[in-house]
């Protein structure tokens, strides 16, 4: 199944919410030519899957951006995703990275933050929280946060392999209680049961219907439309070759006579931009004889 989506469903009688995301082909496509560890893989696609629930709920143009650093094995974990759900991402770390403790590869206590920001075209600069890293994986620690933020309970499974990363996600909301008073118990036992080869290779409705098929026929159970998910990195050679024009003609020369190039690289996306020193020549001649008109 290589479909990307965010697809939001609610319990109707139950006031209880949720998403399932599926990442399958725009997680490929993030991982190409990039070589991660497992260990960081895992951890990047959980992320990945997880930056897409929450983008999937931006209600206006924006762009939601999840930025770990810190000083353990895996010193970079972003995502990046606007509310088109076109997202992007990228992880550094160690050479070698083994299996451990998701504290302990984050460098959770040695300084690890993880940033939260969002930016609003009509915001004069973004919105920027710090989510605390309190849990032993991804879901945990975000599903903490989600809980504070929105101060409604909340569950959150996450898992990735190479060929996909997804999540499952559920949220009680305020009058859940009025209308069963061990639904959100009963709800969050039985997604408990799921595992993980079910939430990377089974669709939208056939995971619900797995794990609440008596909920569904009882209560009611609205499935929303996919929302689809895109990878969406392209090249920008204009933005590039501003960046080029900004340095100058002569320090552009001093690098070419460095080092036969100016090589930018774009590591967020994977790609490398190269000028010649016939490219720079033909560049500066364009802007100077623009200049002159």
């Amino acid at each position: 199944m290589n479909a990307s989506y965010v697809r939001r469903f609610l319990f109707e009688n139950l006031d209880i919410r949720g998403a399932i995301v599926h990442l399958g082909d725009a997680w490929q496509q993030m991982q190409a030519g990039r070589d991660y560890q497992p260990t960081v893989a895992q951890l990047l696609g959980e992320t990945a899957a997880v930056t897409a629930l929450i983008a999937g709920q931006l209600k206006q143009p924006g762009r939601l951006t999840l930025q770990l650093r810190g000083n353990g094995p895996i010193q970079l974990l972003i995502m990046d995703c606007n509310e088109k759900l076109q997202m992007r991402g990228m992880a550094r770390s160690n050479p070698v990275v083994l299996p451990a403790p998701v504290p302990d590869l984050l460098g959770a206590h040695q300084g690890g933050q993880l940033m939260m920001s969002l930016d609003l075209p009509e915001a004069r600069q973004p919105y920027q929280s710090f989510v605390p890293m309190n849990g032993d994986s991804i879901a945990a620690i975000f599903e903490h946060y989600l809980e504070q933020s929105e101060q409604q309970a909340s569950r959150l499974f996450a898992t990735a392999a190479p060929g996909a990363a997804a999540c499952l996600f559920l949220q009680k909301m305020p009058d859940a209680d009025k209308h069963d008073a061990d639904a959100w118990a009963r709800i969050t036992q039985l997604a408990a049961t799921v595992k993980p080869a079910e939430l990377l290779e089974l669709d939208a409705e056939s995971l619900l219907t797995r794990l609440f098929h008596e909920d569904m026929a009882a209560h009611g159970l609205r499935l929303y439309d996919a929302l689809p998910v895109v990878y969406h990195c392209p090249m920008d050679w204009e933005k590039v070759r501003d960046m080029v024009r900004s340095l100058g003609r002569a320090d552009a020369e001093t690098i070419l006579a460095e080092h036969g190039e100016i090589l930018i690289r774009d590591d967020i996306c994977n790609h490398d931009y190269r000028f010649s020193a016939a490219d720079v020549a033909a560049l500066f001649a364009a802007s100077e004889g623009k200049a002159l008109h």
